[in-house]
């Protein structure tokens, strides 16, 4: 894997004197690399990691499995179309297994997230089935420790 990638996924605030540094580049030949990176769309884009749980108001996020009959011509390509027009999905996945697409959506509460199951989701010609699963919490996301895991000491008592 390229470094410069490598650190880039890590952590994209990185200055590009401290990619040059780092990596042991004069920091012309990074920017140069990191726009060439961009212009072959390579790197997409760049986003912050927040710690949802520490934002009043925020988003619930749910994971939903969707079974799908592939087209005959397109395969998989069109129903995936059509589930990235929707502005709740946030991430779509096409997976082996049980299921077809993994669909990370968010939405203002749980009921409009079923909702936008049962009338938009569910409703999409080739559509099969669908598991929702909700978030509760989130501990790792992206190689990112987002939640201190309370370390306390285990104050329970063994009974006799």
């Amino acid at each position: 894997m390229d470094s410069l990638l490598k650190l880039l996924s890590e952590n994209s605030s990185f200055t590009n004197a401290e990619l040059a540094m780092m990596l042991g580049e004069p920091e012309d030949y990074i920017a140069a690399q990191i726009a060439e990176y961009e212009a072959q769309g390579i790197i997409k884009g760049y986003r912050a990691l927040v710690n949802w749980e520490k934002v009043k108001g925020a988003d619930v996020t749910a994971l939903i499995e969707v079974r799908v009959s592939p087209k005959k011509v397109t395969g998989f390509d069109e129903v995936a179309e059509r589930l990235m027009m929707f502005d709740e999905v946030d991430s779509l996945y096409l997976m082996a297994g049980a299921y077809d697409f993994a669909v990370f959506v968010k939405g203002k509460t749980i009921q409009d997230i079923a909702s936008f199951v049962s009338r938009r989701l569910s409703t999409i010609d080739g559509v099969l089935s669908t598991a929702t699963h909700f978030m509760l919490k989130r501990y790792k996301d992206g190689g990112v420790n987002i939640k201190e895991i309370d370390q306390q000491e285990d104050k329970r008592s063994m009974v006799l």
